[in-house]
């Protein structure tokens, strides 16, 4: 794409035109916010098991003393060799708000199905610190829409995305994600039975209530990654998958 070049007078008068929008965005996205915390709770009456670094937890233990719980559903199946780029590349940042998080009444923590040994053993290549809880042999994933079976893959039965999925008939495979799959050592099909999302949680009086639910683009301005690079001059600038775990990257 060919730029146009002019004089600063008349890049700041193009500047302060995008600025009036990018406000009016701004406001909107104030007004987005507003509306997701007057949508009405859930109780959670379901006893869910997760195994954490401290031992075996419910949903009210992740907690951990604070009033409210964000989760960030981690692609990372119980077959998997290694996490889910995408989601490693938002994983990246965990680690810095983490801390502010805590000291805001908020909890956080990352859960997926792989059993703890392999989230462990990932977290300490990757460096993270952040919590993260397991919850294999657990419906937590099922039931909030961020896992799904081979047959419920070949019945259309897969809900995600508050949208139904079509059926992905038998000896075919998704579409897109073999990279991404390969990434993580495994297989296309098995790779999309876990899904990317995020979930909100409050406690009240020793009970959990379920508040918020987002996936798929709807996690797009939790990814620090893409924040910046909508800000870059050549934007996201993608031809395909780009981005790996981070230690994969040649910087030689």
């Amino acid at each position: 794409m060919q730029h146009q070049i002019v004089l600063r007078d008349e890049w700041l008068k193009a500047r302060i035109a995008l600025l009036e929008e990018e406000k009016a965005l701004t406001r909107r996205s104030d007004e987005l916010a507003r509306r997701r915390q007057d949508l009405p709770w859930v109780r959670i009456d379901k006893a869910y098991h997760f195994e954490t670094d401290q031992g075996d937890a419910t949903l009210a233990n992740l907690f951990r003393g604070r009033s409210q719980l964000l989760v960030y559903h981690f692609m990372f199946g119980p077959d998997y060799k290694a996490g889910c780029p995408s989601c490693s590349a938002i994983a990246d940042g965990f680690d810095g708000f983490v801390v502010h998080l805590e000291n805001h009444d908020v909890a956080f923590t990352a859960v997926s199905r792989a059993p703890l040994g392999k989230l462990q053993a990932f977290k300490r290549r990757m460096e993270w610190s952040f919590p993260w809880a397991s919850s294999h042999g657990s419906d937590f994933n099922l039931d909030f829409n961020v896992s799904n079976t081979e047959k419920q893959q070949r019945d259309g039965a897969v809900e995600y995305n508050y949208r139904r999925e079509p059926a992905l008939p038998a000896g075919e495979t998704p579409d897109g994600p073999a990279t991404a799959a390969a990434m993580s050592g495994t297989d296309a099909a098995t790779f999309v039975r876990e899904r990317p999302g995020m979930s909100a949680f409050v406690l009240e009086d020793g009970v959990v209530y379920h508040t918020y639910s987002a996936y798929a683009r709807g996690l797009d301005g939790l990814w620090g990654m893409y924040q910046w690079l909508d800000r870059a001059p050549k934007g996201r600038n993608e031809k395909g998958m780009w981005w790996r775990h981070h230690d994969e990257y040649d910087n030689g």
